[in-house]
């Protein structure tokens, strides 16, 4: 994983060489394109043989043209299937198989991508795959919108990975909705690379708005990947091994920082903390047990989660109690500086006795309530005690 992440230029991810190096055929064979029309008609051909009625072989006739000659491909699908073995536990082999048209008019076959010519399966992989790899938004939908074929928005190609996961890692919303309207899968793993979503693709690569738009279309923030890892975990590991305050590595920071935030919001339930109850933990494993202002059910929470002056007053031992009213007001004893300081005389909901507490201590709103009654009143400094 560390790999296809260490590089936003997905190196791994790009198309196959465009202009393989050629070989040059022997003398005495015949042309390049006429041997590969041969060898794409007698490997339909042994294919095709186990499907034909068996009967007396034809006077004079060939025995290649006896079977037919594959017209293209239509449509592709993944075949997973139980491998058991005697002395451990069962694997999953997984190949594809192909819809095959016949120029005979046969009924169209399902065919194993090995028995297959590599030509034929060209002319139908490549103009997929050219455009998932480049996000390629027109020409995906105009390949999904192509009735004449039966497009598998999830086929996967040698590691796993779908058009969704290369959309994911270049960020096109427009090629991940497109996708997801054809139906592809959202949590779809890739085998390779240990497991991942295109959800976790799209967080690897810093790519909020991708990560935003695969939320929006109903991935699962929490899934994990093939380590157990969700895509939040997942990108704040790839933060932790992401240099600080290295230029070359800003905008990557961005990026992840940007990723990382998209998931919070769909993974935490935003709330208003009422107090700290309790803490637990040391360092990055720092957590509070929290209660909630609207009432709902004490949670521990990271502290990264929770208000800094409520950390800091349980920290201090500060405790809390609810305040009914300012009832009175004192000058406190002068600070070091001069400066003016006042307490106030605090009415408690569930304590007997009110009590001086320091202005930081008590509530604003409590305060100019205070205030307003005594300006109201006509009172003086407002010195004294509670009634």
């Amino acid at each position: 994983m560390e790999a296809v992440l260490r590089h936003p230029s997905l190196s791994r991810l790009k198309p196959p060489n465009p202009n393989p190096p050629h070989r040059t055929p022997s003398p005495s064979l015949a042309s390049p394109s006429l041997l590969r029309l041969r060898a794409r008609r007698l490997t339909a051909a042994a294919v095709f043989q186990d499907q034909k009625p068996k009967g007396p072989a034809s006077k004079g006739g060939d025995d290649d043209e006896a079977y037919g000659e594959v017209d293209r491909i239509v449509s592709s699908r993944t075949v997973k299937n139980p491998v058991y073995a005697e002395d451990g536990p069962a694997t999953t082999s997984v190949a594809t198989e192909y819809l095959v048209e016949w120029k005979d008019g046969h009924e169209p076959s399902w065919i194993p991508a090995e028995a297959i010519a590599a030509d034929v399966v060209a002319e139908y992989e490549t103009p997929w795959w050219t455009a998932a790899k480049k996000a390629d938004a027109d020409a995906l939908a105009a390949l999904l919108a192509d009735e004449t074929l039966q497009r598998d928005p999830d086929a996967e190609d040698a590691q796993g990975r779908t058009a969704m996961h290369f959309a994911a890692g270049l960020g096109s919303e427009e090629c991940l909705r497109a996708l997801a309207a054809a139906g592809a899968d959202l949590g779809h793993q890739e085998r390779a690379g240990g497991g991942l979503t295109p959800l976790h693709i799209a967080v690897g690569y810093g790519r909020a708005a991708a990560v935003r738009a695969l939320l929006e279309l109903g991935a699962d923030p929490k899934a994990p990947d093939g380590q157990g890892r969700t895509p939040l975990e997942l990108v704040q590991q790839v933060l932790e091994k992401t240099p600080k305050g290295n230029p070359a590595a800003f905008q990557l920071r961005q990026g992840l920082e940007a990723a990382q935030k998209e998931l919070e919001k769909a993974v935490y339930e935003w709330a208003e903390v009422e107090k700290v109850i309790d803490g637990r933990g040391e360092g990055k494993w720092r957590e509070y047990l929290v209660e909630w202002r609207d009432g709902g059910e004490r949670e521990w929470v990271k502290a990264p989660w929770v208000a800094e002056d409520l950390v800091s007053d349980f920290e201090a031992g500060l405790e809390y109690a609810v305040a009914e009213a300012v009832v009175d007001k004192r000058q406190a004893a002068a600070e070091e500086d001069g400066e003016e300081k006042w307490e106030y005389l605090v009415k408690w909901v569930d304590i007997e006795e009110a009590t001086w507490e320091p202005a930081e201590n008590v509530d604003a709103e409590l305060v100019q309530e205070f205030e307003q009654r005594q300006s109201g009143s006509g009172g003086g400094d407002g010195s004294g005690t509670a009634p």
